[in-house]
């Protein structure tokens, strides 16, 4: 007999990075069994023809509050594995999402909204502002498993995305300004830097739903592809005619000035500072990443795939 494949379910689905992972679920669900999520009644409104496309692909639609504990254990009902694409202002609520979870007989694993910037990645990590909601969540994972409450997770941790980091932005902690030709980089723009593309961050997720023993209650430091600034504006140079575009370089010491500057003044992009800082000084670097032990070596983009979505996004070709 077959094993029983996995029922999931996804919460913040149509949001940011998690309509990106769902879309990579879907063209998976060969591999899954029920693929649901849990949404608002407001996006439920506000996005009936994106919501109409996905029951047309066979994701069952739940409409539900995700503060609402009931809504959450009747959404959970004979799901195997979680998947949160919680955004930022509501990365804490996932410890109540969590508590429910561990309620709901047939749940067995939860992955967190983590995604982006390793909030590990050494001792001063726990001190950096924008991961501190991030660090409960873990805190709350790893409490349940020591308890014995049996919820496992895997943290999947892709480092920056790649979309972001390559668009023009404002300029003054870098950027890549196609229209501009000009690009702004932290540093003397050699040091390396690991990025992964939104497409990949789903595909990501996917491989380690499909490697449950290799992804079980661990991070999993993954991503698309490794580069530098200055091979980055090597890159756009290329896919832009070949002329030399103007290099901005800022340096560290400056790029702490303004970040600390910014939360002063209470700008609320004070954490994009931060963690553009953090990638600056080499904060998504590993001597090996993990792609390996959940099959995802191949298939994944790299830096030209990359530049030329950035230079379509810029210039709406």
């Amino acid at each position: 007999m077959a094993p029983k494949k996995e029922n999931l379910l996804l919460l913040g689905a149509t949001g940011y990075i998690g309509t990106d992972i769902l879309e990579q679920v879907i063209k998976a669900k060969e591999s899954f069994g029920r693929i649901a999520i849990l949404t608002s009644p407001s996006t439920a409104q506000n996005k009936a023809d994106v919501l109409a496309k996905l029951k047309n692909q066979g994701v069952e639609v739940i409409i539900g509050d995700t503060s609402n504990s009931s809504d959450l254990l009747n959404a959970f009902n004979d799901i195997d594995t979680v998947i949160s694409a919680a955004g930022r202002p509501i990365i804490a609520q996932q410890i109540d999402w969590i508590n429910i979870a561990i309620q709901a007989p047939s749940v067995k694993r939860f992955f967190p909204s983590e995604y982006g910037t390793d909030i590990e990645y050494d001792a001063s990590s726990a001190n950096e502002v924008p991961h501190q909601q991030k660090l409960k969540v873990r805190a709350a994972l790893r409490e349940q498993e020591k308890e014995g409450k049996g919820l496992e997770y895997t943290f999947v941790v892709t480092g920056p995305f790649a979309y972001g980091y390559l668009a023009a932005g404002k300029g003054s902690l870098g950027s890549f300004d196609v229209k501009e030709k000009k690009a702004v980089v932290l540093g003397d723009g050699k040091g390396k830097i690991s990025l992964t593309t939104d497409p990949d961050v789903g595909k990501l997720v996917v491989a380690a739903l499909l490697h449950p023993e290799a992804a079980r209650n661990r991070a999993l430091r993954v991503n698309s592809f490794t580069t530098t600034p200055l091979e980055i504006v090597e890159e756009f140079e290329k896919q832009t005619g070949g002329g030399k575009w103007g290099v901005e370089f800022i340096a560290l010491e400056r790029a702490r000035e303004l970040e600390k500057k910014a939360y002063e003044e209470g700008n609320p992009y004070a954490v994009v500072f931060t963690l553009r800082r953090i990638w600056g000084e080499g904060g998504t670097l590993y001597e090996r990443r993990d792609n390996g032990i959940i099959g995802a070596e191949e298939g994944l983009d790299d830096l030209t795939d990359a530049v030329k979505v950035a230079i379509a996004a810029q210039t709406g070709a």
